[in-house]
């Protein structure tokens, strides 16, 4: 688990593809993050731009893990390229300081960036909203874009906006992702439980519970 609490700003070193079939199989992605790797071990989990992957070989600052077709399909880290930097987390240890939200590293959909707002100290930034995603987003809710853990600012139909301020934008990708640059998205994993529960009481009579004497009286 994570909290959305960017550590590092990491660099892409590589991003080789396999292909399997004549097809994207999978990819083994490099990236150099001093921070994150000085205490990293085989199997440890890293979110990587929100991605919660595992680390396969680590050593000299740098670490490897493997990302599977599904995820360069369903997330932004297959359009990675050599140079380009990306939000890095370390898994969450048990008696840490808990400072973002809870974040499990699994992107929900990709949105992108539809117009950033200069102020004085800080800076909005409007993104687009994915149909299936609409339902979760609440103003002033939490929502993790690119793996930094946000409170959405303003909500319309389709995009919701974030206030940035300048830690944020001086310390993760948000600083520099341009207008139409895709970006990774969960959102808060207690609004998918609380759907799940209720979509499954209300559609199993057999799960509500059988009234006492006094209820049916």
């Amino acid at each position: 688990m994570f909290t959305g609490i960017v550590e590092e700003l990491g660099t892409v070193l590589a991003l080789d593809t396999l292909e399997a079939d004549g097809r994207t199989d999978s990819a083994r992605l490099t990236i150099a993050g001093p921070l994150v790797t000085a205490d990293a071990t085989h199997g440890a989990s890293i979110s990587v731009n929100g991605v919660c992957l595992t680390v396969v070989t680590h050593g000299g600052g740098e670490f490897t893990v493997d990302v599977m077709a599904q995820t360069l399909a369903l997330t932004s880290l297959g359009a990675l390229r050599p140079r380009d930097r990306v939000n890095l987390e370390r898994a969450m240890a048990a008696d840490g300081r808990f400072g973002g939200h809870v974040v499990q590293g699994h992107v929900d959909g990709v949105g992108t960036i539809v117009r950033r707002t200069p102020g004085e100290r800080w800076e909005v930034v409007e993104i687009s909203l994915p149909a299936d995603l609409a339902g979760y987003v609440v103003a002033q809710g939490s929502i993790t874009v690119d793996g930094v853990s946000l409170t959405v600012a303003g909500l319309a139909d389709t995009s919701f906006s974030v206030s940035l301020i300048p830690t944020t934008l001086a310390l993760t990708t948000l600083g520099t992702t341009g207008v139409g640059d895709p970006v990774n998205l969960e959102v808060d994993v207690l609004a998918k439980y609380v759907e799940r529960l209720l979509v499954t009481r209300l559609a199993s009579p057999a799960a509500q519970p059988t009234p006492t004497p006094a209820e049916e009286s």
